[in-house]
């Protein structure tokens, strides 16, 4: 199973629109370099506090494009609020997986599901429209440098 990365996100704040960035660098136990959630004020920080849920969000950039064409809309990739968007894999099988991401080697968590926080900062629509297809939270194993076009292997 292998995938590439489309785009990075990342917000200095909660709340604040994402920003794609050329490359980031992922610190193992932490998150992203430069990420609301690396520096500990995410809007969800608090609860995330002391578990790896936070380090990293996933998306694939099919699922954007379908909700999109779904609903008649032109949400751009960092709109999802996730930091790196994928494409060609499936992230749903990488729950409880090894994968490497460029320099890193990730885990995946759990999938990320839609909540009211993103529903209320974009369209309501993304309660059900992303349902079991919002990405993956992972962990950081080890980290490095990641960069679109870098591709995703599980191992």
């Amino acid at each position: 199973m292998a995938g590439s990365i489309e785009a990075i996100f990342i917000a200095a704040e909660a709340g604040v629109p994402m920003r794609s960035v050329s490359e980031a660098r992922l610190e193992e136990g932490q998150g992203i370099v430069g990420d609301r959630y690396y520096a500990g004020v995410g809007t969800f920080s608090e609860k995330l506090k002391g578990r790896p849920d936070s380090e990293v969000t996933l998306i694939e950039s099919e699922q954007i494009d379908h909700f999109n064409d779904l609903h008649g809309l032109e949400l751009d990739y960092g709109s999802p609020r996730r930091n790196v968007v994928t494409q060609g894999i499936e992230l749903n099988k990488l729950v409880d997986v090894r994968f490497r991401v460029g320099e890193a080697l990730l885990e995946g968590i759990r999938l990320c599901e839609p909540c009211a926080h993103l529903a209320g900062l974009i369209t309501e629509k993304v309660l059900p429209g992303l349902v079991h297809r919002g990405g993956l939270r992972a962990r950081i194993i080890s980290g490095g440098l990641i960069k679109p076009t870098d591709s995703i292997n599980a191992t």
